[in-house]
């Protein structure tokens, strides 16, 4: 019934807004978007029966002779893509799940692995919902075309026009976003870094925040490059500011009501809440690999810059890598996770994110004691007093972490991380064996 109805909305939807072609959405291990386009009068098709397509075209799956492909989309994400209200035809968008001929879900597919993790909270009574903060840079392209990475303007945080110059875009960006792809957006800002912006999606369900994040990126450089823009997701794009981070906030719910919030506790947390937050601060080494996939994320990834790379939590404390943010009623109560950053895969990061939680919870972890001072001035040893590790420095060190951890890696499953490892293995060796500018600069004059 609920399928029906939900088919019916959508055949309005595509009379009413002259919608002709459909875009089949997916995503690869490495948190690429993918897509194929279908004419509007194949969707139900492609509903009943799936659409083949050749996996071993897509980076890190399968080899060519296991290639064959489904994917099978998922009627609840189906949507309008096309951004400009003057466009006579439009096209909509729909994510799938990939499947195997013989109809099992493919074990390479990050949608399906979130929501594994999400189908065993739902075992213990517990609904996952997340809320993503976008940050990203703008730079002109013809700058980057001539080979200037600077950033579009001299604004700071909150800051207004002259100084933001960006405002008007940002503002076409969140009516697309709500009016079109039915992103809901809690905020928008000028960050703190020069041409460097935040857009806050609203708190929902984290299946849905994945694919709204995937989207989101997508419509953002779509609109930006209308403008001779390049809107850029890197995590450090430019030496000497602030990288780009994408905190995550999370909270578990059970039967409508916020299972991480307890009224008469010092920081408004509940025992499932502490659990949860322990579990991660355990699991955090080997999560950072997924959440922080890539070499430039360990460029963000350093003391300074309210970048956190201090393994402790705390309320007020922005040094703290997990944070409690002020909550004004029960629906608010939640964690900050403040690694992650916009490179990363949001199904895999969210998926290790709340596997971590759910083994605090079952393990019944405690955190360490909250850290409310400013950890960016603590010397090695206040660090030791307080027992504070420190993330990865570098993808070698993540994936060493990864390697170890047997948690993050059952998530994952063994198609998954091999793949991952493989390639930060060489990656790394690539990147090891290059040459800098810096090193050019540094040394070559004097030797």
């Amino acid at each position: 019934m609920i399928y029906n109805s939900m088919i019916e909305s959508i055949k309005k939807t595509i009379a009413d807004n002259n919608i002709k072609f459909v875009r089949l959405l997916f995503t690869d291990i490495f948190g690429k978007l993918k897509s194929c386009e279908i004419p509007i009068e194949r969707l139900q098709k492609a509903l009943n029966e799936g659409i083949g397509f050749d996996g071993s075209s897509v980076q890190g799956w399968t080899r060519v002779h296991e290639s064959d492909m489904l994917l099978k989309p998922d009627i609840k994400t189906f949507r309008i893509l096309s951004y400009k209200e003057q466009q006579l035809t439009r096209t909509a968008g729909i994510f799938c799940d990939i499947v195997t001929p013989n109809n099992q879900p493919f074990e390479g597919d990050p949608r399906f692995i979130l929501k594994k993790v999400l189908a065993e909270a739902e075992s213990m009574g517990l609904e996952y919902r997340t809320g993503p903060e976008l940050e990203f840079y703008l730079f002109k392209k013809t700058d980057l075309d001539e080979g200037r990475v600077k950033p579009l303007d001299a604004g700071d945080y909150f800051d207004l026009a002259p100084l933001d110059n960006s405002a008007s875009i940002r503002k076409r960006i969140i009516n697309a976003l709500e009016r079109r792809i039915r992103v809901p957006v809690e905020m928008s800002h000028h960050e703190c870094g020069p041409g460097q912006h935040e857009i806050d999606i609203k708190y929902g369900q984290a299946i849905n925040m994945a694919d709204s994040i995937m989207l989101s990126k997508y419509l953002i450089k779509r609109i930006c490059s209308d403008e001779g823009l390049y809107a850029s997701f890197m995590p450090k794009p430019v030496y000497g500011i602030p990288g780009s981070g994408m905190h995550i906030h999370q909270s578990l719910w059970s039967k409508g009501v916020n299972a991480f919030h307890k009224e008469d506790d010092k920081y408004r947390l509940s025992r499932t809440a502490y659990s949860f937050l322990a579990g991660q601060l355990k699991h955090i080494k080997a999560i950072t690999c997924i959440t922080n996939p890539i070499i430039n994320s360990y460029k963000r990834l350093v003391s300074g810059f309210e970048a956190p790379v201090y393994i402790c939590w705390a309320r007020m404390n922005r040094s703290a890598l997990i944070r409690i943010p002020l909550s004004k009623n029960d629906k608010s109560t939640r964690l900050e996770l403040r690694s992650p950053d916009p490179s990363c895969n949001p199904y895999l990061a969210m998926a290790v994110m709340l596997k971590a939680g759910i083994n605090g919870i079952k393990n019944n972890l405690k955190p360490s004691k909250p850290i409310e001072e400013n950890v960016y001035d603590f010397n090695k040893a206040k660090l030791a007093e307080h027992y504070i590790n420190t993330l990865p420095k570098t993808i070698h060190e993540a994936t060493m972490e990864l390697k170890k951890d047997e948690t993050v890696q059952s998530v994952l499953g063994k198609f998954i991380t091999n793949k991952i490892i493989e390639a930060n293995e060489t990656i790394w060796k690539e990147y090891s064996t290059q040459v800098t500018d810096y090193e050019i600069k540094k040394y070559l004059p004097i030797l």
